[in-house]
Order: C-alpha cells, then structure tokens, then sequence
C-alpha cells in the first residue's frame, strides 16, 4: 500500500487521482474502451495517436479518432508531428475549436513507419528540432496544458531522456511520461525503471513512469521505488479495464482489488461490445465505411456493413485478453473472435462458466505485444548530427490516417 508516498499531481489547476493515466494505444483507445475504463476507476484517459498532418487537413477518420464521449470531462489528445509548423497549425485548431482540454506529444512510438520518417521514439535525438515540436506546441496551446511522452532513447548507445526532459521542461509542459525503455527494446525485456527514478531526480516538472505496469501493485511499487509522480498505463488494462478500479485502491492505501469471475468478465465483454456499436452508430461522427479494418479486404462489403457489425469487429481484438488465463475451450474461443452481432455475441457468452473464478496464474503476467529488441530503422544519415534541426523530407506519415 501507499504507506510513505502522497500523491499532488495535477494537469493545469486540476488534481489527477489517482495519478493514474491511460497510455495512448492504436486500435484500442478509442471513445468506447476509454468510457469502459472510466466506469471501472478515475484518471486522465487519452485518446489515440493522431498525426498532425491529417488533423490539419480535417481527415474524416481522424476527425472520427478526435470525438470524446460525454462524460469525458478532461479530453486529452495524443499527437504525432515532426514538422514544428504542422504542430502548431494542429494545436491552433484544437484551441480554436475547443477539441481537447489536454494535449500530450507523442515522441514514444517505436514501430518502424513512425522512426523511419524521424518522428516518435526517434525525434528526441535531435534535440533542436525536438526542442521546437514541443515549444510550438506549449506556445500555441496557451492555457491548455501539453505533456510529453517519451522512451530512454533510440538504443542503449543513443539514449535522449535526460536531454529531451530538460529541453521539454524548459519549454513549458506540464509533465514528462517516460517509458523506461529504448526504442531498439520494442517490448521485450524488463522496463528499466532506474531511469525513471533518474530523470525524476534530474527535472522539476512531474515525472510519470511507465513500463510493466501490470498490477495495481505494480504503479505503487514504481511510485515508491522512483519516486515519480504517477503512473501511465499501457497494455496492463487490455481485457482488464477494471484495473482501473484497483489502482485507485491502492493510490487510496485500499488492499482490495477486483478479482472477477468469469461471469462478470463476460458482463464487461458484453458492455465493451455494445459501447462499439454505440460509437458506430453516432451519426454525428464521420464515418469512413472502414474504421474496424476488418473489411479492408472486401471494398464491395464496406458500404453495406452496420454500425453493429463494424463494433462487434472491432471487439473481437479483446476476446483472447478478456479470456487470459480462464479455462475456455478453443472451439468457442475462436467462435467468439469470429462473432458478427451482438445477438452471436450473447449466444456465446452464455456458454461460458460463469462460476469460473479469476485465474490467480493470470496475475503480474504480461499482457498486450511482447517482442524481441530489434534494429531501429531511421532516416538516413539521422544520428550524424544531433544539433541538425532540418525536418525529414516526408516526415509526417500517411495522411489518410490517425
């Protein structure tokens, strides 16, 4: 429990507690998990990444990936630019009209069409440029507080954090996530959570760590063993989104947590499902006739698809997470990952054990991707000069997307 260590971090003028924050994840965060969470605990709940470019030129899926729910009453925002006049342009908008309360860089992402352009975990290694990103940014958002999120460095022989957390805080965020691995360790190996406790030292902004982050217990332990200011939650939740639950109790000194069975894990899988649907079906939001990616595939199906079909698609990624650990036979596993209505659905969580309880065996393991380290791919020439403030021709990604 939280015996020596209190939490006063906040976001603007408002307290955060716990001091607990949902990491941006592709896929996954969008308005239906983000409201599932929120009906589990308390925290910030941020949306996914959105690249600045395609937000500028008013993309209709991104457009779609920027609308909050109702009840969201501190909407934050996650985007991605390299170009410090697209990211201001982005930002402008966002102040202008009144799409976000709060805006966090992303300069944590590590798959290659993020890198290899100089964005994301890449970016910080040019401190100039990465210095002007997140000025443009604060300056632009005026009274809108803007974070940062960030990795140790690109590898364990170019690591940025210290710079780009001093360079950050300069520019005036509010606080610095950081993601205590390199961007070469993908999600492999242990989160090295020495660095968090090091960059703490180093900055006066709050810190938050981020990094294995299983279990309730975890974000206490991280707290109290670095010293940082709370805690960014990433693949930890996924099929889990009462986790949320369990770190305000621990934040709150509480030992209890949520320990469901499986039928009250089928509860939830049935909750998150119909929240999709919901999403699809708001006629307010733009609609791409593709947002699930499930029929990507069969452009003749795209127009003909319901809003119930496209949420109980987009569901299906959660069933093997939700199952995590309980004794379900394959056969109805895969049925399952397979259902195309909400009325499939129902007919198959009825098959379920509901007594079933929790598989102790599931608690602390990992959960999400897991990978090996790999090679990180960058620009050419990109770790000759740090000080080369020069934006990447083609920096920004594929504006037909987040």
């Amino acid at each position: 429990m939280l015996d020596d260590v209190t939490s006063t971090l906040t976001l603007g003028d408002t307290p955060v507690d716990p001091p607990v924050v949902l990491a941006p994840m592709a896929g996954i965060t969008n308005v239906a998990f983000r409201g599932l969470c929120a009906e589990q605990g308390a925290g910030i709940y941020v949306c996914e990444m959105i690249t600045t470019a395609a937000l500028v030129e008013r993309n209709p899926k991104t457009l779609r990936m920027i609308a909050f729910g109702p009840n969201e009453d501190r909407r934050s925002l996650q985007l991605y630019g390299v170009d410090p006049a697209t990211v201001r342009k982005a930002v402008e908008m966002v102040v202008e009209e009144n799409l976000a309360d709060h805006i966090d860089l992303n300069f944590g992402c590590s798959v290659p069409k993020v890198t290899r352009k100089g964005g994301g975990s890449a970016l910080p290694w040019k401190r100039r440029l990465f210095g002007q990103v997140v000025s443009a940014a604060v300056t632009a958002a005026g009274s809108i507080p803007v974070t940062v999120k960030m990795r140790k460095g690109i590898d364990d022989d170019h690591l940025t954090y210290l710079d780009a957390g001093r360079i950050a805080e300069d520019a005036g965020v509010a606080w610095v996530a950081l993601h205590a691995r390199t961007a070469a360790d993908r999600y492999s190996g242990t989160a090295d959570w020495e660095t968090i406790a090091t960059l703490k030292q180093a900055l006066g902004v709050p810190v938050l760590g981020n990094g294995d982050i299983w279990e309730a217990d975890d974000a206490v332990r991280m707290v109290q063993q670095t010293g940082c200011d709370g805690v960014v939650v990433g693949r930890g939740c996924l099929g889990r989104p009462w986790l949320f639950a369990d770190l305000a109790a621990a934040f709150a000194g509480r030992p209890t947590r949520v320990m469901p069975s499986l039928g009250e894990v089928a509860t939830i899988m049935r909750r998150h499902a119909e929240l999709l649907v919901d999403w699809y079906s708001d006629a307010s939001l733009p609609r791409t006739g593709d947002d699930a990616g499930t029929f990507r595939d069969r452009p003749e199906k795209r127009r003909h698809v319901s809003a119930e079909q496209h949420g109980v698609a987009d569901f299906r990624k959660h069933v093997a997470w939700y199952l995590k650990g309980f004794a379900v036979g394959g056969e109805l596993r895969r049925s399952l990952a397979m259902a195309s209505s909400l009325t499939e659905l129902d007919d198959l969580l009825a098959l379920l054990d509901r007594s079933q309880p929790f598989p102790q065996a599931a608690i602390g393991q990992p959960r999400g991707r897991t990978n090996s380290p790999k090679r990180v791919t960058l620009p050419d020439g990109w770790l000759s000069d740090r000080d080369d403030d020069a934006v990447p021709e083609g920096a920004e990604l594929d504006h037909s997307g987040g």
